[in-house]
């Protein structure tokens, strides 16, 4: 039963909703208007306008207490004035210097270092005359002298690819252990700058290995009458035409608002600098990126290209060997996960064996500030792909003070559909299903490929001061760097995280995958199921448990010789010890894994026992399991078993499940309450620890599917619960970055308002 208070609390937000309905047309159009002027105003790299003092140093100057000087070992008391010591970037008028340096020490001051090759120098001098320095016409930059957290990029710090396990070291120029050699990950997006230094090799070439643009389709002539569709035969002179028409290898500018490019650097992105933070190495930094464009110069595209962009994704991936889909991306649909055509569209790559990572959403809090449950975007309310909220790191790679972000969409799926009875069911799969970091996340910027004209790419052009000057490097072409928030920044920090897993073992399947990610995964205090699903990001214990299993697992079950309960474990492996070490600190890993969209299960038998729900082809949520079945192109000259032609998708009936000795935990929350937070709104971590303590309901059978139903329906929200459907997934709107979206509209995470969590993050 809903509390009066709750009822009141729901009653008006659905108000605030209605109100907000009308206001949607005058935003997005204005939200144009700005486009247009911006884009006519677009600079080139380092003619932007922006304020030259750093902003943590502006903090630092006007902070005086103990705690801060403790903090900032840039800024300290000297014979009782404060002094700090900063980076002066110059314009080069005055090649060695000389005369800037006499300023410093004129204002009372001293030089400590020249650094030529960025035309800068280390100085000390007092906070007060900062100001003064920064009003020199060759001042370009001041930037406070910051501590280097090692040579490791914060993203490998923090997420545990820097271990002895993963990566036991890694530098600017140098690294070892795995890094996705040879697995290739698809991001669509808005496209990758090809030329950026981030995706170079280490022989210096491109591991952007394919530019398509699928925004040059056929739907803009709005003629009648015609069929512009293309059979996709292996060699056809039809096909040739086609691949010609979308290629964008060559493009003087692949990326020209932003996102893409940033996405594929948080995945697979090598630096050779550094910045506050640390340098910006991604997860994956050698494994190989395949752009697939779907979102124009304004981070928008329709769901036809984003549907055009996954089936070329499809097509190509034993080709490619493309093991891993990076979707950053969202949609309004009000359909349920088995009817939605972008759903259906990653679930059938999940089906071809693609791994598939979306991101949750950027709709976690309303503009009044109250969280929404809910909130789940598509295609990350469909329950094969791998759903990803965001974590503030607070700006270290600690995790103790880690915590899920307040615009992180919360779960469960809200998406629906109508029954042969007439009556509306709400999907309400458990949702995200771990979360990553994703709160101002430094990362490659595009530009233009033109090293004497580089412009700047839409996002950086717009809000320079906000998601470029606080990085605090020289930007030279080819480094250019910005910072962003959003759950689609965590996304790609998953990607990554999944070609590890796959270099690790080739034969893990998508949904062996998202299992492993979910176990090891760390429950972060306070935060709820809905919240941060099975925890945060653990690279390290992800990958103990993928080296224990066999090579040979997606093989045998696509031949149809790994019946359930098969041992999984490779020869002489063991079950590994459940906890990891993380900079420095242990790791308990959360032993959760959600099943069937409202089930949680446990136990070791989820790795030591061939589980049926790792069949890439089955989707199982609620009462409802289907199989999806590839059928492949065949014939004289084609690669068997290479090239996708059919799916078929049937309902499954009499099959097992999940076998024996798996831990069922879905009793332990109990019923569903936001005030007495139980149910799915129970804190992860007390729900791991229950079950590290042994609780839970150990199978003897297994759970079977029979005569078509599931009879144990997992946890399940009751309605009126969570009524927050209206504001992202019903009624056909969605207000995101200020823009109206309809029916086949797609958005990217991070654009368009300055005010977006998604663009500048949180505190």
């Amino acid at each position: 039963m809903i509390l009066l208070t709750e009822f009141n609390v729901l009653l008006e937000r659905r108000r605030v909703r209605d109100r907000l309905v009308g206001m949607f047309v005058a935003v997005a159009m204005v939200a144009a208007a700005l486009f247009c002027a911006r884009l006519a105003s677009a600079q080139p790299i380092g003619n932007g306008k922006h304020e030259k003092i750093a902003r943590d140093l502006q903090d630092g100057m006007s902070t005086v207490s103990l705690r801060n000087r403790n903090a900032n070992k840039w800024a300290r008391e000297v014979n009782g004035v404060r002094t700090v010591q900063v980076v002066i970037v110059t314009d080069g008028s005055d090649a060695d210097m000389s005369d800037l340096g006499a300023e410093v020490r004129r204002l009372g001051g001293s030089v400590h270092a020249r650094h030529p090759a960025v035309r800068a120098l280390t100085v000390q001098v007092p906070a007060q005359q900062v100001n003064t320095l920064a009003q020199r016409k060759d001042v370009v930059s001041v930037s406070p002298n910051r501590t280097t957290r090692r040579t490791a990029s914060t993203l490998e710090s923090i997420s545990g690819a820097l271990t002895a396990n993963v990566r036991p070291s890694s530098s600017k120029t140098t690294y070892s252990g795995l890094d996705g050699t040879g697995i290739g990950i698809a991001v669509l997006d808005s496209g990758v700058m090809k030329a950026h230094e981030a995706f170079l090799d280490g022989a210096g070439s491109t591991r952007v290995l394919r530019n398509v643009n699928m925004l040059n389709g056929n739907l803009s002539a709005w003629l009648d009458g015609v069929d512009a569709t293309v059979s996709p035969a292996p060699g056809s002179t039809a096909l040739a035409n086609y691949e010609s028409s979308i290629a964008s290898d060559n493009a003087p500018t692949q990326d020209s608002y932003g996102h893409g490019t940033h996405v594929a650097s948080v995945a697979a992105g090598r630096a050779k600098y550094y910045t506050y933070a640390g340098d910006t190495t991604g997860i994956a930094p050698n494994a190989t990126v395949y752009d697939v464009k779907v979102l124009g110069s304004q981070g928008t595209g329709s769901l036809s290209d984003a549907l055009d962009g996954i089936q070329w994704v499809i097509y190509h991936a034993r080709e490619y060997n493309i093991r891993v889909l990076n979707v950053s991306l969202a949609t309004d649909s009000t359909e349920t996960w088995q009817t939605d055509p972008l759903c259906v569209a990653v679930r059938t790559a999940t089906a071809a064996g693609i791994t598939v990572v979306v991101a949750a959403g950027n709709f976690g809090k309303d503009y009044n500030g109250n969280e929404i449950y809910g909130s789940i975007s598509a295609p990350g309310n469909d329950p094969s792909v791998i759903t990803v909220g965001a974590v503030n790191y607070k700006n270290t790679i600690s995790r103790d003070d880690d915590r899920v972000n307040f615009f992180s969409s919360r779960g469960p799926t809200r998406s629906s559909y109508v029954d042969s009875y007439g009556t509306r069911r709400i999907d309400n799969v458990l949702k995200p299903d771990l979360v990553a970091p994703g709160n101002k996340i430094i990362g490659a910027a595009a530009t233009k490929a033109s090293s004497s004209y580089p412009m700047w790419n839409y996002l950086a052009t717009n809000y320079y001061n906000k998601l470029v000057t606080p990085v605090g490097i020289t930007q030279a072409y080819g480094e250019t760097q910005m910072m962003l928030s959003g759950t689609s920044i965590a996304a790609p920090v998953v990607s990554g995280a999944a070609a590890l897993l796959l270099q690790a073992n080739p034969g893990l399947t998508p949904p062996l995958v998202k299992a492993i990610l979910q176990y090891t995964a760390e429950p972060l205090p306070g935060a709820n199921l809905l919240q941060q699903g099975a925890g945060l990001l653990n690279i390290d214990g992800a990958i103990t448990v993928a080296k224990t299993l066999r090579t040979d697992i997606a093989a045998k079950i696509e031949a149809g010789t790994m019946p359930a309960g098969t041992a999984l474990l490779a020869s002489g492996k063991t079950s590994p010890s459940p906890t990891s070490r993380i900079n420095s600190g242990d790791i308990t890993w959360s032993r959760i894994v959600f099943a069937g969209g409202t089930h949680i299960v446990s136990g070791t038998a989820l790795f030591t026992k061939f589980q049926p729900i790792y069949d890439p082809r089955i989707t199982w949520a609620g009462k409802v399991v289907r199989k999806r079945q590839v059928g492949y192109w065949s014939g004289t000259g084609i690669a068997a078993n290479t090239y996708p032609k059919s799916f078929t998708d049937t309902a499954s009936a009499n099959t097992t499940l999940l076998t024996s000795a798996v831990v069922q935990a879905d009793l332990l929350p109990g019923s569903s309450s936001v005030l007495g937070k139980t149910g799915v709104f129970l804190p992860t971590a007390t729900l791991s620890a229950w079950l590290i303590s042994g609780s839970g309901l150990i199978l003897s059978e297994g759970m079977i599917l029979s005569e078509g139903l599931v009879l144990s329906e997992g946890l399940v929200l009751s309605e009126g619960l969570v009524l927050s459907e209206g504001l992202v997934l019903s009624e056909g709107l969605v207000l995101s970055e200020g823009l109206v979206l309809s029916e086949g509209l797609v958005l990217s995470e991070s654009g368009g308002d300055a005010n977006d969590p998604s663009l500048v993050g949180e505190p």
